[in-house]
């Protein structure tokens, strides 16, 4: 076999271990939703309200417009202190002041 051939078939072998190591990461994380009001404070992926900017933003825990990703179909059936509840849509709960 030539150096060449040599190359080119460890290097196949290589994308596909990658591609394979992706596809594998990728399916373990499964659908997501954005969930707000779930976050700790500096925890939320993005959408922290006004005067943030974006992921790492929220002033308080469980900050009404910031969102986390979730597992699909969990968002509202997280156990959140004090009766909270998670939302697919912003919340006027928990603001920063």
């Amino acid at each position: 076999m030539s150096n060449n051939l040599k190359t080119l078939a460890v290097a196949g072998a290589l994308a596909t271990a990658m591609t394979a190591q992706f596809a594998t990461h990728a399916a373990a994380q499964g659908a997501q939703e954005k969930c707000f009001g779930v976050s700790l404070a500096g925890q939320n992926d993005c959408a922290a309200g006004p005067g943030t900017t974006c992921a790492g933003t929220s002033k308080v825990d469980y900050q009404g417009n910031a969102w986390t990703l979730v597992p699909a179909g969990t968002c509202t059936t997280m156990e959140l202190p004090d009766g909270r509840m998670g939302s697919l849509e912003a919340l006027d709960r928990d603001m920063a002041g």
